[in-house]
């Protein structure tokens, strides 16, 4: 298992995640979204796993409302301001090689054990 969770400091389900994954002596990398954010490539690879940028995004968020992401009709838009601004994902987002998930998900973190 390659386990990379990617997450805020100061979420409560990251750290959540964290120690799901400490507990169980199962290796993790940490990637903050805040001060990393996500490349293009991991970016794809997430979206496609957990069935598109949708699943991905918090609304909630500052960022989001900040950034006006809800009157932008075009995807390719959403997606730029995305990346652009990774505090805008909904977290934590764990990665197991093709396998993704978003928020805290003991259930299916366990099938990868």
């Amino acid at each position: 298992m390659n386990i990379q969770i990617f997450g805020k400091n100061k979420c409560f389900d990251t750290k959540k995640a964290e120690r799901y994954f400490k507990e169980r002596r199962i290796k993790y990398q940490l990637i903050d979204l805040g001060k990393h954010g996500m490349s293009l490539g991991e970016y794809k690879s997430v979206k496609t796993a957990v069935g598109g940028m949708a699943a991905l995004i918090d609304e909630k968020s500052k960022e989001y409302e900040d950034n006006y992401v809800k009157y932008l009709s075009d995807d390719a838009d959403k997606e730029e301001k995305l990346l652009e601004n990774p505090k805008m994902f909904l977290t934590p987002i764990v990665r197991n090689g093709k396998q993704a998930t978003v928020g805290y998900k003991p259930e299916i973190w366990k099938e990868w054990e």
